[in-house]
């Protein structure tokens, strides 16, 4: 536990320094915004696909692991969601407090941070994370959200999900470099090199913006925040756990893999999401901020523990 706690601390350290950035305001919001484009659509990116290339869709594509993820995500989902609609919430504000206790940081922190805590082999079960969270859930949620203004599942919904999912970088990141391995092509040395160097800045980078937004998250609906942190730092590992362990058994590694990603805290589109359609970004600011904070000792407990 102490070592683990130890081996994840220079990440939180990195979006501490981050954070001090933007509480200064030595880093401006608007700064910070440019950084995460920037992360999200080039050094990411660029790690994503080059781990792609180098895997084939078999090893990414593991339907025991989509389905065990998938059910003890979707688990916490309903939960959430249950509970939201006996506080007689509407629609709109209980699909984002389910994405705040259901979806965590994949792309930014997880990512980079299972590759060096867990090896180079946790990158395709992340990848099937990845991939199920940014296809079900954020399509489920904005399908949600127009339900509940009174949209309907109309032709006009599903050309915004299917256009959300065509925009997103990673999504694309992941379908280009699976296609390259697919065909077999090797990948030239500059490219590989160009990747390399730029795939290398989505770590620090991604870990600074995290820290950077923060600084502009209130703690707002703090009592909420608090229980839906509890949900996706405690409730989502634990339903992870039973669907890739007993409902749906993978192999222990990947199960390891999975259930620490589960404990990651809520992830930062959310707020995005949240706040583009004008539904609770408040609580979904606030759920970030504390659910990242307390992370830094859940996180290593529950990689301790899966280890």
């Amino acid at each position: 536990m102490v070592e683990i706690f130890f081996r994840t601390l220079p990440f939180f350290a990195i979006i501490g320094l981050g954070y001090w950035a933007g509480r200064t305001r030595f880093f401006t919001e608007e700064a910070t915004a440019y950084l995460t484009k920037f992360v999200f659509f080039f050094p990411l990116s660029a790690m994503i696909f080059r781990f792609a290339a180098n895997l084939s869709f078999a090893e990414i594509f593991d339907p025991d692991l989509v389905l065990g993820y998938l059910i003890g995500t979707l688990a916490v989902y309903l939960l959430v969601t249950l509970v939201a609609l006996l506080r007689r919430l509407d629609m709109s504000t209980a699909a984002v407090e389910a994405q705040c206790g259901a979806i965590g940081n994949v792309g930014f922190l997880g990512l980079p941070m299972m590759t060096i805590l867990f090896g180079e082999a946790s990158i395709a079960p992340m990848m099937v994370v990845l991939s199920v969270d940014l296809v079900v859930f954020s399509s489920l949620i904005v399908i949600l959200i127009n339900l509940g203004r009174g949209s309907g599942l109309g032709l006009a919904t599903v050309k915004l999900v299917l256009m959300g999912l065509v925009r997103n970088p990673m999504i694309l990141a992941i379908c280009a470099g699976l296609a390259w391995s697919a065909a077999a092509i090797p990948i030239p040395v500059p490219m590989n090199d160009f990747l390399s160097v730029l795939g290398g800045a989505a770590t620090p980078g991604a870990l600074f913006a995290i820290g950077a937004s923060l600084a502009s998250k209130s703690a707002e609906r703090l009592q909420i925040a608090v229980g839906l942190s509890f949900a996706k730092l405690i409730l989502h590992p634990a339903c992870v756990a039973i669907g890739v362990l007993y409902l749906v058994p993978v192999t222990p590694f990947s199960a390891n893999v999975a259930i620490a990603a589960a404990a990651l805290p809520v992830a930062g589109n959310v707020y995005m999401l949240a706040q583009h359609y004008g539904v609770a970004p408040h609580r979904a600011s606030a759920s970030i901020l504390i659910s990242t904070l307390v992370s830094i000792l859940t996180l290593p407990m529950v990689i301790a523990w899966v280890s």
